[in-house]
């Protein structure tokens, strides 16, 4: 698992952390199982405070990205395919509301966004369709 903290970036830390594992996992580059590293190595990986990590991997256990299989340590969650469809489709709607609030502050067109989105989503789909996990 590789993550890089951009410490110019107004984004805070273990949301830049979270945010690269769920696109680890969203791509495939981490699949379901896959074991991540101890909260005192990724820790030490990245130089930050393992209280970090400890907040990213609740907000991603809690998120049903990761689980803590007793034993083995914490791992790739199953997925989200057994939450009901409405509370998928809530959970994208607020970051796609995060992102229509800044895509409006920024003075991007709608038409815009619906092109970006889908320049991302396909970005997404080529990576997990390359990466050595994909089945």
């Amino acid at each position: 698992m590789f993550i890089r903290i951009e410490p110019s970036s107004s984004s805070p830390i273990y949301r830049q952390i979270m945010d690269q594992i769920k696109h680890q996992v969203a791509a495939g580059i981490l699949k379901t199982g896959d074991k991540v590293p101890s909260v005192r190595q990724l820790a030490g990986q990245l130089a930050v405070n393992q209280n970090t990590i400890l907040k990213v991997y609740n907000e991603l256990c809690r998120e049903r990205v990761l689980e803590v299989d007793r034993g083995n340590g914490t791992i790739v969650a199953e997925g989200n395919a057994t939450l009901p469809m409405s509370d998928r489709k809530k959970a994208v709607a607020a970051l796609l509301r995060e992102a229509a609030v800044q895509a409006i502050h920024l003075e991007i067109p709608s038409e815009q966004m619906h092109t970006l989105l889908e320049k991302e989503f396909q970005i997404i789909l080529a990576e997990k369709k390359r990466s050595p996990h994909h089945e």
